[in-house]
């Protein structure tokens, strides 16, 4: 009791209000709903800063007459203290930090690339690195396409000798076998490891892109990686590979250029984007966009939003391991058993992803992932997306060659709000529910569906590798099973799948950067 009425002294005294006596009314003024604690509360910054000796004296107060001492937030002086290091940084180097290191090659393209949902690049340049000779005819080219987040240095070169992501796959012997094939690899168009994107300057106006650049699809980066072999003298890959991101790609390019491409490999891919890895890139993304140093998109020369990115990070990490690999490596132990559990990092699991998001908060550019996970979530290989799309890039091509302007992004009319109905749970069976687009047929129940089945039709004479892990949560391994069924339905007799059960990994996505041994030695006996 003792200690509740010198609390409410102390939040008395710091409001200018007399003390409170025992079994005084407190009185409320009319129509007011706030308590004395809210009052108080209102009264205070959001993260007030533990109480020091050289504090004021209401301060001091606090202290004595408190039952607890405040939590101290170590997370967050992390966060303030790096802000502050990055607004006193100098602003002559552009954006910050700068995000390609090392030596790449660079492809300059000056004629224009019409983008899949009208946007127009009047030029753009495409960074790429390349490990092997390339054959006299040019017959041995390799496409390697990257996931999410990665540059083009996937090996390490004379030029960069730094390891790459995919270090041990690449070279004399191993599954890209460098003996017999020439390897490139590119960062994608919206990336900001040496090709165009958000961080770029848009050449109109010598102003960052920032968020005027225009929304990219998979396919608008696949049809940059083309034009990178065209000016390379490359008709046709001997083969395209790709994991995650990229083994979304690797098909892609299989569907858009059939007659330019051999072999295919998808490693943990998928043939179109599913609610749940769209839900887990949108909360990436929101936080990400919540972050005030955000700015919508203009934070260059100013202090990133590396909280944000910081954030997103922890929640992808989530989704690229598995849980019983977690449950191996961390348990429920504690970083410090020894210390009082605290709300910032203080488990071994919440100590691996802070680590893993302050790794990452300032070595990618906060609107390439933007752009980039966002056009992972518009991926769609089935006909009725493809069609729309070749509908949608007439028109802008007639548009375009009539001298009209483009329909602007930032047009009112196409921002989503929440709708007048609140979403209701559906009832077990969903046949009865129409699809959300009204132009997509309803899939039959049994069998691949056949909108992907018209969809992949261009791979139906194409040898197709599709590798995947049942411990992966982000792309489930039913996801790779659509994909080698719907070929096969579409009758494509050269499909090999293979799946990775817990008994062989419990990496979850992350499988195809680890398993040398399965992952690689596949890879390597389908490229002989």
């Amino acid at each position: 009791m003792r200690s509740i009425q010198g609390a409410a002294r102390v939040a008395s005294r710091a409001l200018g209000a007399s003390p409170l006596r025992q079994g005084q009314p407190k009185i409320t003024p009319a129509g007011s709903h706030r308590t004395l604690s809210a009052q108080w509360l209102a009264a205070r910054p959001l993260h007030t800063v533990p109480p020091r000796k050289a504090a004021s004296a209401s301060a001091e107060l606090t202290e004595r007459d408190s039952s607890n001492p405040a939590m101290s937030f170590p997370c967050l002086d992390a966060q303030e203290a790096r802000s502050a290091q990055l607004s006193a940084r100098s602003l002559e180097s552009g954006p910050e930090p700068s995000y390609t290191t090392g030596q790449h090659e660079s492809f300059h393209c000056d004629q224009p690339l019409l983008l899949d949902w009208g946007g127009v690049l009047p030029e753009f340049d495409i960074a790429y690195e390349t490990w092997g000779e390339l054959n006299s005819d040019k017959s041995n080219a390799i496409l390697l396409h990257t996931g999410l987040s990665a540059s083009s240095h996937a090996h390490s070169t004379a030029s960069n000798p730094k390891p790459g992501w995919w270090e041990k796959f690449i070279g004399p012997g191993l599954p890209l076998d460098t003996n017999k094939y020439h390897v490139i690899c590119t960062n994608v168009l919206g990336g900001c490891y040496g090709s165009t994107g958000p961080s770029s300057v848009d050449p109109s106006d010598g102003k960052r892109y920032a968020t005027r650049f225009p929304i990219l699809t998979l396919d608008d980066m696949v049809r940059a990686q083309f034009r990178l072999l065209d000016g390379l003298g490359i008709k046709k890959l001997a083969a395209s590979v790709g994991s995650s991101m990229g083994g979304m790609q690797s098909l892609a390019a299989g569907v858009l250029f059939p007659e330019r491409v051999g072999k295919i490999v998808s490693i943990s891919g998928c043939a179109r984007s599913h609610p749940y890895s769209i839900a887990m890139r949108h909360t990436q993304r929101q936080v990400l966009m919540m972050d005030p140093n955000w700015a919508r998109g203009f934070y260059y020369d100013a202090i990133p939003p590396h909280s944000g990115m910081k954030l997103a990070r922890e929640i992808a990490t989530v989704t690229y391991r598995s849980g019983p690999e977690w449950e191996m490596r961390f348990g429920r132990r504690r970083a410090d058993p020894s210390k009082q559990p605290a709300l910032c990092p203080d488990f071994l699991i919440e100590t691996y992803l802070d680590h893993a998001g302050e790794k990452f908060c300032l070595e990618y550019d906060p609107n390439s992932l933007l752009y980039v996970s966002k056009a992972m979530d518009l991926f769609d290989l089935g006909q009725a997306h493809q069609s729309e799309t070749s509908k949608r890039r007439a028109e802008s091509e007639d548009r375009i060659k009539n001298g009209g302007i483009e329909p602007s992004v930032a047009d009112a009319s196409c921002s989503l709000t929440l709708p007048d109905r609140p979403y209701e749970e559906q009832p077990s069976s969903t046949s009865s529910v129409p699809p959300l687009d009204q132009s997509a047929s309803v899939d039959q129940a049994d069998g691949p569906p056949r909108d992907l089945v018209a969809g992949l039709a261009p791979l139906k004479n194409h040898p197709v590798l599709v590798m995947g892990v049942a411990s992966d949560i982000l792309f489930p391994a039913w996801q790779q099973r659509e994909i080698a069924e719907t070929l096969r339905a579409g009758g494509n007799k050269n499909v090999e799948h293979i799946e990775l059960g817990d008994d062989v990994s419990l990496f979850g996505h992350d499988t195809f950067l680890l398993d040398l041994k399965n992952i690689g030695g596949a890879l390597g006996k389908f490229l002989q």
